[in-house]
């Protein structure tokens, strides 16, 4: 199946700091050439290429004379203020030598949350696409809180291939492929394929980069690889030294085969672009209407509520036994549901006879 790689029209391709920039910071510019090359090659042959590059905090490192990866937020900022211009000038240059033009989008988590943000970026991206521009795509770190960042550059690729509804994600790392465990270590063995969560079960996943001017780790590249394979997409996971053979679909790295099929737009920024604001508690008449039979939740099968949510925020329904079974847009204020909670539609005023989360807003988990 990885030839569905090699034939791929539309693909995202994410790379971490640790791969293009050096120890303890500044741009490895012979790195970035050495992509580049890759990329133009793919773009030349006519497919479409989204380039989700970390990198700007540690390309601002070195300019600010810091001496590591700074911790408090506000360093992180500054570093990536000046990281960006430079990182993104670098990709403009390498990209220039093919005749290939770039654009930067910056994104936060915010922009995957709300509804308009999301289809605003969409419209960006399919306008740079059919201009022949290379997006390069990282989070806005220059403005982005604790509150509303991705966490890392992996699950907003995986994030980026939903939004494009892209063929192949093709993640880039320092190790050439996900491993039972520890790489340095002999009885670690390299997953050829995961199709399916089974073939995981051996795995340990570490959490941290090695590098010192990362963040993601192994676990946020499985992570973004189930969530790009749950609407359809192919993943390959490996060195950014095979890259090419990865784009070729050679057996490299790591493949992960599409677990699900592709869903409308809006279910898949539902799914896997919002974050809860709340969260419905469901007895189990009421699961079961939304889980097997897809209806819409009444306020009758609700038996409490909690967080601080607004009508139209997306909220988790929890099953009795605590499990998230959908996420959904809230038709009330949280403020006005305890009075309605457990009651039928005949037995509420005519303002709250409505559904509290229409089906056509749920998508199930």
């Amino acid at each position: 199946m990885r030839s569905a790689v090699a034939g791929a029209q539309r693909i995202v391709v994410k790379i971490g700091s640790s791969s293009l920039t050096r120890r303890g910071g500044g741009i490895a510019t012979e790195r970035i050439d050495a992509l580049v090359d890759v990329l133009a090659e793919r773009r030349k042959a006519g497919a479409q290429v989204v380039l989700v590059s970390s990198g700007a905090i540690a390309a601002g490192i070195a300019p600010l004379g810091l001496s590591k990866r700074p911790r408090d937020l506000a360093t992180q900022q500054a570093s990536a203020s000046v990281g960006q211009m430079l990182l993104v000038a670098r990709y403009a240059a390498s990209f220039e030598r093919y005749g290939l033009t770039v654009g930067q989008v910056l994104l936060t988590a915010d922009d995957m949350i709300r509804r308009a943000h999301y289809r605003n970026a969409s419209r960006n991206f399919e306008r740079l696409l059919d201009l022949g521009v290379v997006p390069i795509v990282n989070e806005n770190d220059a403005v982005a809180t604790d509150e509303i960042r991705f966490g890392d550059n992996d699950r907003l690729a995986a994030l980026v291939a939903h939004l494009l509804r892209a063929d192949a994600l093709v993640l880039l790392s320092d190790v050439d492929g996900l491993y039972s465990g520890d790489p340095r270590k002999p009885e670690s063995f390299l997953v050829s394929t995961v199709a399916s969560a089974s073939d995981l079960s051996e795995v340990v996943a570490g959490t941290t980069g090695a590098s010192g001017v990362g963040t993601g780790g192994m676990a946020s590249k499985v992570a973004a690889a189930e969530v790009a394979t749950s609407a359809g997409v192919h993943v390959v996971l490996t060195s950014a030294a095979r890259a090419a053979e990865a784009l070729s679909g050679a057996d490299v790295g790591t493949y992960f085969a599409p677990t699900g099929r592709r869903l409308p737009t809006r279910l898949l920024w539902l799914r896997h672009a919002t974050t809860p604001r709340g969260v419905l508690l469901l007895d189990s008449g009421a699961v079961e209407a939304v889980v097997s039979r897809r209806a819409s939740l009444l306020s009758a099968g609700i038996t409490g509520v909690r967080g601080d949510f607004v009508a139209g925020d997306p909220v988790d329904l929890v099953s009795p036994a605590g499990v998230s079974v959908a996420r959904g847009l809230v038709a009330y204020d949280a403020t006005e549901l305890p009075p309605i909670l457990g009651k039928s539609t005949h037995d509420v005023g005519p303002k709250y006879r409505r559904e509290v989360v229409h089906r056509d807003d749920l998508a199930l988990l």
